[in-house]
Order: C-alpha cells, then structure tokens, then sequence
C-alpha cells in the first residue's frame, strides 16, 4: 500500500468516525471469511458498519475526531463497529461476541464518552432508536384506544339491556 491509498484510507475511516455517534472497539483473531461476512452483512442491515483496519492506521484516523481517547484500545488484531444509531453497533458486536468466541469486546465510545467493555454491553442492552420510537407511538396510541373503548361501552350497555327486555318480553308472551 502505498502513501496515496493510506491517506485516502485513513480520510475514509476519519470520515466514517466522524458521522457515527457509537463507535465499539473489538479483538477478531482466527475469524474466518464466512464469519466476518456474516457479521458484516448483520451491521449493514441494522445500518451500522464494521471494518477490519491496521491499528496505525486506525490511530491516525482518531486524531481530529471526538473518539481520538480510544487510541490506546488498538492493540493486537482490532475490529471496528460504528453506527449512527447510538446502541445498534454494540448490540449486534455484544450479541454475536456471545456466540462466537472469536470476537472480544474491548471498548469503545458513545459521543466522545469513551466507554469500557462493561459500559458497551450495558448499552447494547438498550432499546435502539427504532424500538424506542415504536413504543413512543404505542403509547401515544393507548390513550385514544383506551377513550374509544369508554365511549363505546355505555351504549353498548344500554343496547344489551334492550335486548335483554326484548327477550324477557317475547318469553312472557
């Protein structure tokens, strides 16, 4: 690789740190092909990224960013997870770390809060942007479900005690 692509390598992963919010630092050692392409298209789908990068390339891409304190988390064979989504990256970096022993989590950063390998799986445990946006419309939702249903249940009454009479009337005659 000659000066060129590394320049053009450390403004691409620069620019990738930059627009994401989360950014989880991992160990891959003895991943194979297969393996990385399943976690890679597991980040694409939930719009995160992973790359597998050179540490001093990596250290020079940190620098002018708000991730620049997680130099000292690129030692030995490194992976990053990065998504704008601030849990996605951790939560599908956690999850497939859990099955598959190849894969470490070591640290990482959520808006330049640098975060150590138990604050990224507490934060792979929280609800993504998507979930929290579905339970904010579910509960906006509750309240006029709940107002149709008691608006409904008088005349709902009121009609079955009708019938009820109707009923008693018709046996009595």
């Amino acid at each position: 690789m000659n000066r060129t692509e590394k320049a053009e390598l450390i403004e691409t992963l620069q620019s990738a740190f930059n627009e994401s919010s989360t950014i989880v630092v991992a160990h891959q050692a003895g991943m194979t092909v297969a393996e990385s392409g399943d976690l890679r298209k597991k980040m694409r789908d939930a719009e995160a990224g992973f790359k597998v990068t050179k540490n001093r390339i990596a250290k020079l891409a940190l620098k002018g960013t708000r991730f620049e304190d997680l130099d000292s988390l690129f030692t030995g064979p490194t992976a990053v997870g990065m998504s704008q989504d601030p849990v996605s990256a951790a939560k599908i970096l956690v999850d497939y770390a859990k099955g598959n022993k190849k894969l470490t989590i070591v640290g990482g950063s959520m808006d330049g809060k640098t975060l150590d390998k138990a604050g990224v799986e507490a934060l792979a445990t929280m609800p993504s942007l998507d979930e929290l946006r579905g339970k904010l419309v579910g509960l906006i939702q509750a309240p006029a479900v709940k107002i149709a249903r008691v608006t409904q249940a008088p005349a709902g009454k009121v009609a079955r005690v009708i019938k009820a009479r109707e009923d008693q009337l018709q046996q009595g005659a």
